[in-house]
């Protein structure tokens, strides 16, 4: 089982999951995702981690600014800043805390920020009061109708109405739908499961569940867990999912990834095929490299993830999760190259088009 201690106000995400042989040499190709910034200026690169603690990191660019967050587990907070990079000195807030009762009351994990319909939702996971099991664990929804989510009101909008317990819930906008993902608990294992939505709060249609873990690195750590849905659209078109495989205690923790047939029914299970390796995973004296998010740059051409990892091996699922980002390569073919993870001392290019510091 997952552990569930906390240690303060920084308390752990404690959990954590052409041919065929083209496709898997472009996956497994181990080029690393960015090249070194030979040549460039300090001012114009970057060093992993972007900070020093940030399990199950969040990034999302609206309107030339970044939007920031990652679990802290007793509240929400948000950073706002202009250089991603630079989050030491960016604005931050709280901009929510949990209520002592009640189901969301405990365990606040994996806060994902996303823009619907003009406004701002926060996605988290949350534990009731009084329970550390996973029968009691699932997604809630906060809404805000300012145009800076660090400001005005965020609204409760409650649980959302998933089949079964579990966590990690994101959304995607695919053809005009709007669909959600997240890792429910199935027996004594966790998997991926996706739904439309009628509202950002709302499933409607019933859920499917589209992988399970059946691979020997899904089952590191002592459990089976397929955690963390992140889509990722290809600039040909093609939609893909990573997901978090293993336990996020394990030094194998590592990412996976799933594509949907093109044109295909996204509910429909056969439409996702699983890669049957991992697409990133520990290397470069990086350790449990998972639970990730992706966004693009200020100007719109470069794709990038960020992810948590640990700066050593045999460090658990603690707070000591560090966020790191690096750009994405695509392929010819238009499926996405995330390569090894870029040594500590490798000095990385800023996202292009990135213009300055924070934005105050």
């Amino acid at each position: 089982m997952r552990p569930h201690h906390e240690s303060g106000a920084n308390a752990p995400h404690a959990r954590r999951p052409g041919t065929a042989l083209a496709l898997l040499a472009i996956l497994a190709a181990p080029a690393a995702a960015q090249a070194p910034a030979s040549g460039a200026t300090p001012q114009a690169t970057f060093r992993n981690p972007i900070l020093e603690s940030g399990p199950d990191p969040w990034v999302i660019a609206h309107d030339g600014i970044y939007y920031y967050t990652h679990t802290l587990g007793t509240r929400i907070a948000l950073w706002r800043t202009t250089d991603v990079t630079d989050l030491a000195h960016a604005e931050q807030r709280i901009v929510w805390t949990p209520p002592k009762t009640g189901a969301n009351a405990h365990s606040i994990w994996a806060p994902e920020l996303h823009r619907i319909g003009g406004k701002w939702y926060i996605y988290y996971s949350a534990t009731a009061a009084g329970f550390k099991d996973d029968a009691h664990r699932a997604v809630f929804v906060l809404e805000n109708g300012a145009a800076n989510p660090l400001e005005g009101e965020w609204i409760d909008r409650g649980r959302i109405n998933t089949a079964r317990a579990g966590i990690d819930g994101t959304v995607f906008e695919q053809g005009g739908t709007w669909y959600f993902a997240y890792s429910p608990y199935i027996g004594a294992v966790s998997g991926l499961a996706i739904a439309r939505m009628a509202n950002p709060w709302t499933l409607i249609g019933g859920e499917t569940v589209i992988a399970r873990p059946d691979k020997p690195w899904e089952d590191r750590g002592g459990r089976r867990i397929l955690e963390g849905p992140q889509f990722l659209k290809g600039p040909a078109g093609d939609l893909f999912m990573t997901y978090s495989a293993g336990a996020c205690w394990s030094d194998d923790y590592a990412l996976g990834l799933l594509t949907a047939k093109r044109g295909g029914d996204l509910l429909d299970a056969s439409t996702w095929t699983k890669h049957p390796e991992p697409v990133l995973r520990s290397g470069n004296g990086i350790y449990a490299t998972g639970h990730n998010g992706f966004f693009t740059s200020p100007d719109g051409r470069e794709q990038w993830i960020v992810y948590h990892a640990n700066p050593a091996a045999g460090m658990g699922c603690t707070a000591k999760r560090a966020p790191h980002m690096q750009r994405i390569e695509w392929s010819a073919a238009g499926t996405p190259r995330f390569g090894p993870p870029a040594a500590p001392a490798t000095r990385l290019r800023k996202p292009s088009g990135t213009r300055g510091s924070a934005a105050r």
